[in-house]
Formats: structure tokens, sequence, C-alpha cells
């Protein structure tokens, strides 16, 4: 079912002419279209209009998706079409309100009656809409300043019960209580954390829903009366491409972005699944009317990403007119494709580290060309005008398709050790030589992405370690010359004094190969141990394999003691092995 937070208060002030001028006319005059029709076959005047609201309704979800993946959104079409789209979100609540008091009609119900409905639902929408902004707000601030992310989700589902006990107790239907509080969530700014929370019941339910409704289909029904589900699917789809096209004609300046703006909503969506329900579900209207409507509904959502798609050439053929030069889209592949061409940087990960390195290129005169498996962050990037592409660094293929030949340099900036290594390895098989620069959260990889090829790696918790150590120094007034030799130094040994930690009780290994899983180990020698009198070399004579870094003795630490220092009673012993060659060098140091 369509998600309520697609409804956005500020747009639609910002945008009221088009929403609601617009908008009116493509709800009024469809649902007025098929209720005629429909009313050609006996159905009732308010059972026809319910009908005539399912046809209506286009998909939020499939339109604003499939326009943003094309970059068209902000373009002429793709801006009324998302304002025809809000007003459809207002246009549901009567529509709902209507079926609601169908349903719990005994018999014939008056005007009065529907018109009290129609009134009880604009001012629960009014109500709605104050507490979303004045009421919420308060309370998910509460509920964020308490640190618990659980009671969002618990908040959510009390507000989502409580409006559908209060439309049920006002004599409409549970599905416009749950709308309502849809849209209350929608204004508050913490959407979409809410809307994380709820992500699991959401998928759920919404696979349930349009179980419920492929349940609902007779299948080999409609195979026998296919001619007329075609016949019916047809007509939806060019008499709503005509009421849009006519509509948006004086906002579009032109009938080309009329007619692209009619395709764009030529298709069915959720809430007129939600409506035909409510008909089937309660009599209101026999199967052989809604049974084809609901097939036609169905068909045009699967035809609607093809029909957005193309909604261009669609547009070019009727009118027989060459249109723009290029799409958005297309545009942007081009200045991508010259930009691969050039000489550039490549960027693999466009994240909060990807973005900053490109800011600073960007700062530096350099040009830059990323790629990211994000496609929520991609199209964010690219209506920005980052050139930015949806592609697999670790392809080969793709690697070469962004200009891998004619990079400078290239960047990768995923946290994920495993992916930064297949990056690394197609990096190098493609081009042996160009400089690779790699990200890393911590070491655990570190001398693996070195063997892979990487020229410089730069792990974020050692980094963060030397920057202190930067910092530190500088306050100790300590020379910038010194500091920035002491730092170049430790980078150099690739951060070795960096990586000489006790590690924590209990603490998982870093990885599984041998030079990293090295950490430091002390051992106090007690009056009997073998070690007592021994130098440091008798021991590494008797087998063991680690660095002695330092001896403590009567509190006076010394580092990197001589191999012939003997060790005495009560000494601290600091080894720097693996686990496995820490454990044999205490069993020597203790029993020879």
């Amino acid at each position: 079912m369509r998600w309520a937070g697609s409804f956005s208060l500020p747009r639609l002030i910002a945008t009221r002419g088009e929403v609601f001028l617009l908008g009116s006319l493509q709800v009024g005059a469809t649902t007025a279209a098929v209720a005629a029709i429909a009313m050609a076959f006996d159905v009732p005047l308010a059972v026809a209009v319910v009908l005539g609201g399912a046809v209506a309704m286009s998909s939020t979800a499939i339109v604003l998706q499939q326009l943003t993946q094309q970059g068209e959104l902000n373009r002429t079409h793709g801006r009324l079409a998302f304002g025809t789209l809000l007003f459809q979100d207002l246009a549901v609540v009567p529509f709902l309100a209507l079926a609601g008091v169908l349903a719990s009609a005994d018999a014939t119900i008056s005007t009065p009656e529907i018109s009290f409905a129609v009134v009880k639902a604009a001012i629960a929408l009014v109500i709605v809409l104050a507490a979303g902004r004045w009421l919420l707000r308060p309370l998910f601030h509460e509920i964020a300043a308490s640190g618990a992310p659980e009671l969002f989700t618990f908040a959510v589902l009390f507000v989502a019960i409580g409006a559908a006990w209060s439309t049920h107790a006002a004599g409409l239907t549970f599905a416009l209580g749950a709308f309502l509080a849809g849209m209350m969530l929608a204004e508050t700014e913490y959407r979409y954390q809410v809307e994380a929370g709820i992500r699991p019941f959401r998928d759920t339910l919404l696979g349930l829903f349009f179980v419920t409704i492929g349940m609902q289909l007779d299948v080999p029904g409609l195979v026998r009366h296919l001619p007329a589900v075609t016949a019916i699917l047809a007509g939806m789809l060019l008499l709503k491409t005509v009421i849009v096209m006519l509509a948006a004609r004086g906002f579009a300046g032109q009938w080309f972005k009329a007619l692209r703006t009619g395709i764009v909503l030529s298709e069915g969506g959720e809430f007129g699944f939600a409506l035909l329900t409510l008909l089937l579900q309660n009599r209101l209207i026999g199967s052989e009317i809604t049974q084809p409507v609901l097939a036609a509904i169905t068909l045009s959502m699967v035809l609607s990403p093809f029909l957005i798609r193309h909604n261009k050439r669609i547009a070019q053929f009727v009118l027989r007119e060459s249109g723009p030069a290029q799409t958005a889209l297309a545009r942007i592949d081009a200045a991508t494709q010259a930009l691969a061409a050039r000489e550039h940087v490549l960027l693999c990960g466009y994240g909060r580290v990807g973005q900053n390195v490109a800011r600073v290129l960007e700062s530096q005169g350099f040009e830059y060309l990323a790629m990211d498996l994000d496609p929520s962050r991609v199209r964010t990037a690219r209506e920005a005008g980052d050139p930015v592409i949806y592609g697999d660094a670790a392809d080969e293929r793709m690697l070469h398709s962004v200009g891998l030949e004619r990079a400078s340099a290239v960047i990768v900036t995923f946290a994920d050790p495993e992916r930064a290594l297949r990056i690394v390895e197609a990096v190098r098989r493609a081009r042996a030589f160009v400089p690779l620069l790699v990200r890393t959260m911590d070491d655990s990889q570190l001398e693996e992405l070195h063997a892979a090829g990487a020229t410089e790696v730069v792990p974020e918790t050692l980094e963060a370690a030397l920057t202190l150590v930067s910092h530190a120094l500088l306050v100790l007034d300590v020379p910038m010359s010194r500091v920035l030799r002491t730092v170049g130094e430790i980078r150099r040994q690739r951060y070795r004094i960096l990586r000489t930690v006790f590690r924590r009780e209990g603490a998982e290994l870093i990885d599984e190969s041998h030079a990293l899983r090295e950490e430091l180990h002390s051992v106090v020698l007690p009056p009997g141990a073998w070690s007592v009198t021994r130098t440091l070399r008798e021991i590494r004579e008797r087998g063991a394999e680690v660095s002695f870094t330092a001896v403590r003795r009567d509190g006076i630490v010394g580092r990197d003691p001589d191999q012939d220092l003997k060790l005495r009673e009560g000494d601290i012993v600091v080894l720097f092995g693996t686990p496995e060659a820490n454990e044999h060098a205490e069993a020597v140091l203790l029993a020879g």
C-alpha cells in the first residue's frame, strides 16, 4: 500500500496551485468519467464514485522511484506528476470515508449521510496534520532523548492503532486511520528513523496485502475474459493520459510536456487495490465488474516502469515531435563519458569519506569520477550534479568503462576490507602501476592489501592515534619538523609501533593470518622460574620466537633490552608475537 510518508505538507504549500488545481482536475475528471461508465452497468452512484476513485489513483512508489532514477523528477513533467500525486494523497481520505459508510450501511444511504462522512474525514485530516506538527514532534523528541530506539517502534504502533481506532469509532474505516497516522508521522523530523523502525512490519504487511489481492483474483475467469481486461486496461491508460494532458497543458506550456505528464500518471495505484478490496469484501459490487478492473490496474502497474522510462519517445511518436535533444539522464551520461576520457581521479565508494575526498579534490582543481553500489546515494549525488555512477568497482569491465586507463590515481574509500581487497586486485589486473590508495577501518588486512598492490593503506584507527600523537607533541612544544619526521617514520614503518598493543581479555583475534595477530604480552617471573639468572639469548635459543620489547625491573622499564641481559626474580618481561608464540615463550620463561 502507498506509504503516506510520500506526503509533504511544506511541498504541498509551496506548489499549492499545481497540486490543488491540476490534482483536482485529474482526480475529479477521472472519477466522473469512470463513475458514468459504471452507472451505465447499473452500479449505484456512490459505489460508482468509489470505483472511479480507485481508477483515478496512481502509484506514488513506482512513479517517484522511476522518475528519480531517470533524473526527471525536477523536470516539468516530473514536477507536475509529483504535485498530482500529492493531491491524490489527500483525495484518498474522502474515498476511504465513503467506502466505510457504504460498508456500514444496511440499505441505501442518503446524500446527507455521504456528505457528513466526507466532512468527518476532512476534519480528521486537518486534526491529523495539526497533530503531526504540534503533538507528535515533542513526543518523538522525548523518545529520541531517551536513547532507546525500540521506543520508536512502540510509539509508531501506538499512533497507528490509535488513529485506526479513532476513525473506526467515528464511523469511518480502519484503513483511513492507518493512512492518516502515516501522514502524521511524515510531518515529524524523525520520519526516517520511524520508517527504519517499522520496515520489518511494513515489508511483511505489504507482502500480505498483495497476497490478499492476488488471492481475490479469479485467474481462470480473467483468462476467459482477457479481451475485456485488455480493453479496460487500454481504456484506463488512454483515459487518464488524455485527462492529465488536457489538465496539465496550462501548467506545462506545451502539449509535449503535458502528454509526458499524462503518460507518467496513466497507471493504477496501490490505493486503487485498497478501494476495490473494500468494495469486494463488503459485496458492494459484483465480481464481474471488480475482477476485470482489478486485473487491469495490476497490469497497468506492471507496464508502468516501461511507460515512464519511455515517456519521451511515446510522446514524440504520438505528437510527431522531436522534443528536447537529450533527457537529463542522457546529458549526465554524456558528461560522465566525457569525464572518463580525460585525466581524473577514480573514487571507489561515495560515502562520507568519499564525498569528503571529492570536495578536497574539487577545491584543488582535480576532476574525479566516483562509483558506488548504493542506488539511493547515487541518485541523490547525480541530482546534485556530482559525477557518480552506479557500479561495482571490483568489476574490471566497469573499471575500464570509467576510464581507469586515464586515471591519475585510484582511491578506495569502502570501510569493508574484503571489498577493498577485491577492488585492489581488480585494479592491479587492469592497470599495474596506477597509484592506489586504500582506506580501511583497522589494520586487520594491512599486509594483505599491500601485497595485493595497494600503494598506501590508511587504517582509520591507526591514523586517529597518529593524529592525536602529532597534536600531543605540538602541545608539548616539540618542534614541527621533528613531529613531521616522527609521523613520517611511523608511516614508513607501516604503523608497526602503533600496532604493538595489549589485547583486552576475551577479545577476538583480528584475523587468521600470522602477522596481524601479533600482540603484546607481559610475563612476571616468579622465584622458581627457569629463566631467572639466564639471558634473553638463552631463552631465544630454547625456541622462543618472539620479540622482547621491554623488561621492567624495580619499577624501571628498559626498552629494547640487550640479548645478553640476565633476568632476575620479579622481572616483568614484555613479549611481542602471535598468541601461540607468546604462550610458548611464556612456557619457556617459566619452565624452560
